[in-house]
């Protein structure tokens, strides 16, 4: 049964225009039904599709760009620059030159410090015709580039070129970014690294270890920014800013280009605000997705009936169709979805997932359900549960769950409306001895730590031992802030390379700033940003520390 909300959650969610992760529904009665779709409704009603609306755009700017690489009219001293190339990331562009010898390319962009500077190999093979997509500029600046040519022989050669750029648009210039703390021989950075700010809505950016946006697009996103293994970007955008449904996921690169996109019917559409009003912005991916290892893609969605947020779908890469529908009422109890009262938009959101993560080791995903404060690990081919971590009581359980339910150790907290569920790095190959890493909201939705909701929110990374059955939490940060580093919506941790951990405190003070910490492994800041929110539900989603230049990302305006 559902617990009440602690007095100051309940605030917010009342209060405030509350989007990822809002909190509990409020209808006066329970009038949920247990009729479920059938697969085949659900993928008509999502209506799953690629779509080359975007690519067709470009095709024009690509045109041109082919012709000057064929043509090969330009030289190092006086090469080809464009800036802007595809008309969405102002803060990139394109460099064209040929050399007489084969040669490999890098450049420099260079920092308003030396610390700043953003450098860049260009991947591909050795080659006399250089197609080099330079990010990283400066915005309202002349920035100095420097293109760095090494010949095959042993010789290099190097030119500095000057690249003039415009003004922040309206809501990143908005988005005051205040950096207390920057200790870059402890962050992780490497020659190219930026912290991304995935909001949940209005335009994504990309800030250096100064606070300088040094990236952004001009297309408006929600919650969905995710890497994928060719060094591209998923983005779930909408046709345009005005439009108030995000249906399309664009694959693109961090110049702009588009390669692919999947658009969806808006019959699935739902909204996370706590209002129920038809100037809502609505969305149909809501939260997360993941990249299978065939390429496919794993989204989580809602299928269009009076539930929603409680189904996944695998997308095919090549043809754009659902190939699986996962729908966790067909998994978890009933009860857990038949009493969850329906919120003001008339929808039961029971589950409320908001992350997806696919585990190589055993085929497996691992899933969080903010409103059951519930974490869970289900084989992919049969959907069986593997184990669950709840504060729900394992008597309380129907008694075929039982044996599923992890058991902590002494110290090891309960997740509360927690976000981001994340596998850590394997250490030995065996499935059943993992780390998993998230971030606890820690407010109390319907099983979470009543005594201790609201008091703070942490980065927690908890050992699961599926042979035993047990969890224990063996690192943590963000309890020593306490309430002023709360956030009762959104939020996320990542681990770094370097060991260090990335946490966004997305909604902290009410949804008016958010705040991103890193910590090295003894919980020591080693980076601390606030950015003020600059519109409503421009909060920081999720903050990602990327490579901006993967090392798998080839840009050839030649290939598709």
């Amino acid at each position: 049964m559902k617990r009440k909300l602690p007095l100051l959650a309940l605030f917010f969610a009342v209060a405030l225009f509350v989007v990822a992760g809002c909190s509990k529904s409020s209808s006066e009665k329970d009038t949920s039904s247990s009729k479920l779709l059938s697969t085949a409704q659900i993928k008509k009603n999502i209506g799953s599709k690629l779509v080359t609306t975007r690519e067709k755009s470009q095709e024009s700017a690509t045109k041109k760009y082919q012709e000057i690489v064929s043509e090969g009219n330009y030289s190092l001293e006086d090469p080809y620059v464009k800036l802007n190339p595809y008309k969405t990331t102002p803060l990139s562009a394109l460099v064209i030159f040929s050399t007489e010898k084969n040669a490999t390319v890098s450049y420099t962009v260079q920092g308003k410090t030396d610390d700043a500077d953003i450098t860049n190999k260009v991947n591909g093979d050795s080659s006399i015709t250089h197609q080099v997509p330079i990010v990283g500029l400066y915005a309202n600046k002349t920035n100095e580039v420097t293109i760095n040519v090494t010949y095959d022989d042993g010789t290099t050669d190097s030119k500095t070129i000057e690249i003039k750029t415009g003004s922040l648009p309206k809501y990143v210039k908005g988005a005051k970014v205040t950096v207390s703390k920057n200790d870059k021989s402890k962050m992780e950075l490497g020659d190219n690294k930026l912290t991304l700010i995935n909001r949940t809505t209005k335009e994504p950016f990309a800030i250096d270890a100064n606070g300088d946006v040094r990236w952004y697009m001009t297309d408006y996103s929600q919650h969905t920014f995710e890497q994928i293994s060719n060094g591209h970007v998923l983005v779930l955008t909408k046709r345009d800013v005005n439009s108030p449904v995000y249906n399309d996921l664009v694959e693109m690169d961090y110049l702009g280009r588009v390669y692919k996109e999947y658009n969806f019917k808006n019959k699935t559409k739902s909204s996370d605000s706590a209002n129920d009003n038809k100037k809502s912005e609505t969305t149909v991916i809501h939260h997360d997705l993941a990249e299978l290892p065939n390429g496919d893609l794993l989204a989580t969605v809602s299928d269009g009936s009076e539930y929603k947020e409680d189904i996944m779908i695998q997308i095919s890469h090549k043809t754009g169709k659902i190939v699986k529908v996962i729908d966790l009422k067909k998994i978890l109890p009933k009860s857990m979805y038949i009493h969850f009262k329906k919120g003001a938009d008339g929808k039961n959101d029971w589950f409320h997932q908001n992350s997806v993560e696919y585990d190589p080791t055993d085929n497996s995903i691992l899933i969080s359900g903010r409103n059951q404060d519930m974490i869970m690990k289900l084989d992919y081919k049969t959907t069986n549960i593997k184990w669950i971590y709840s504060g729900k009581k394992k008597s309380s359980w129907p008694k075929k769950y039982r044996d599923k339910i992890l058991t902590p150790t002494k110290g090891t907290s309960i997740t509360g409306g927690q976000h981001a569920l994340r596998l850590l790095e394997d250490v030995n190959g065996d499935p059943d001895q993992q780390n998993i890493l998230l971030y606890d909201n820690n407010i109390d939705v319907t099983n979470g730590d009543e005594k201790n909701s609201g008091k703070y929110s942490q980065a927690v990374q908890y050992h699961v031992d599926a042979k035993k059955m047990t969890i224990d939490q063996t690192w943590a940060y963000g309890k020593k802030l306490g309430k002023k580093n709360f956030t009762n919506i959104i939020g996320n941790a990542q681990r770094l390379e370097n060991g260090n951990t990335l946490i966004d405190f997305g909604f902290k003070n009410q949804g008016k700033e958010s705040n991103i910490i890193e910590v090295d492994q003894d919980g020591n800041e080693v980076f601390n940003v606030t950015i003020a929110n600059s519109a409503s539900k421009a909060y920081a989603y999720r903050a990602y520390r990327l490579a901006f230049y993967d090392e798998d990302y080839i840009f050839n305006v030649l290939e598709d």
